[in-house]
Formats: C-alpha cells, sequence, structure tokens
C-alpha cells in the first residue's frame, strides 16, 4: 500500500473515485496504485502534479512508503 498517497487523498477528504475523476483516469487503476499493485506510471505521476500542484511527488511516489 502506498500509506502517502492514501493520506494525502484523505486529507484532501476525497474518495478514490472522487481522485481517479480529477485526473482523468479509472478508478480501479488509481486503486491499483494506491493499494501497492500497480507502479505509478510517468504519465500518473505526471497528471497528479497537475491535478496537485502542492503536494510532495517525490515524498508520495519515490520515498519507501510500499508496505
Amino acid at each position: 500500500m502506498n500509506k502517502e498517497l492514501r493520506d494525502f487523498r484523505l486529507s484532501q477528504n476525497k474518495s478514490m473515485e472522487d481522485i481517479s475523476s480529477e485526473m482523468g483516469i479509472s478508478k480501479s487503476f488509481y486503486e491499483k496504485v494506491e493499494y501497492g499493485q500497480r507502479t505509478p506510471s510517468y504519465g500518473f505521476i505526471k497528471r497528479f502534479k497537475r491535478q496537485y500542484p502542492h503536494c510532495d511527488t517525490d515524498k508520495i511516489f519515490f520515498s519507501n512508503n510500499y508496505t
């Protein structure tokens, strides 16, 4: 699980469906990234950063936060 991504989503008071819709991706793909079943692609990270420019993508996606 990507705890940082989940914590970010919860801090925004958003559901997985909200975030995926805002990013323009499927809920299923978003869930797989958050649950650690898929590694986020460059496109995923780019869309995330475009939608949430204030967040620290290094902390969310590049730290050792998958458990």
